[in-house]
């Protein structure tokens, strides 16, 4: 486990980059954390680490946005989804092992991600500052 204290939207992304530095291309990482915790942030900081210019934003509608990089990145949105009929709508299983799925709001399908998924957990501090967890990742 890595703990990282960051006190911006900047230092949230900059972690972010380094651990897209550690990935090989098919990894799920799941994202825990309240709203405006900073799940997009680390995702924008995450995508521009395997060479992403296009402006990442949360999928909330859309349910997944898919960027190209150094690797596919495939950015899921799971606030809506509350069964395993709603995940397997999403088209969730047919993305796995083929490019880096990066999962907002992982709480509501916990049961379903691979054993050997990277959890990440932002913890709101204070207005501006956030504890980052990374479980499952190499070290960054």
């Amino acid at each position: 486990m890595q703990k990282f204290l960051s006190k911006s939207p900047q230092e949230t992304e900059q972690i972010a980059e380094k651990l897209a530095q550690t990935l090989s291309g098919t990894e799920v990482i799941a994202m825990f954390g309240g709203l405006g915790a900073g799940k997009t942030a680390f995702t924008r900081g995450l995508a521009r680490g395997l060479g992403i210019e296009d402006g990442v934003s949360s999928p909330t509608f859309a349910l997944v946005n898919e960027y190209e990089g150094k690797f596919t990145v495939y950015h899921f949105d799971m606030y809506r989804v509350s069964s395993w009929d709603d995940l397997y709508s999403t088209g969730f299983f047919d993305y796995i092992d083929n490019g880096v799925m990066i999962i907002e709001w992982s709480e509501n399908i916990v049961e379903f991600l691979p054993e050997n998924h990277i959890t990440i957990t932002i913890n709101h501090i204070s207005e501006n500052e956030r504890e980052i967890i990374i479980e499952g990742a190499k070290t960054i």
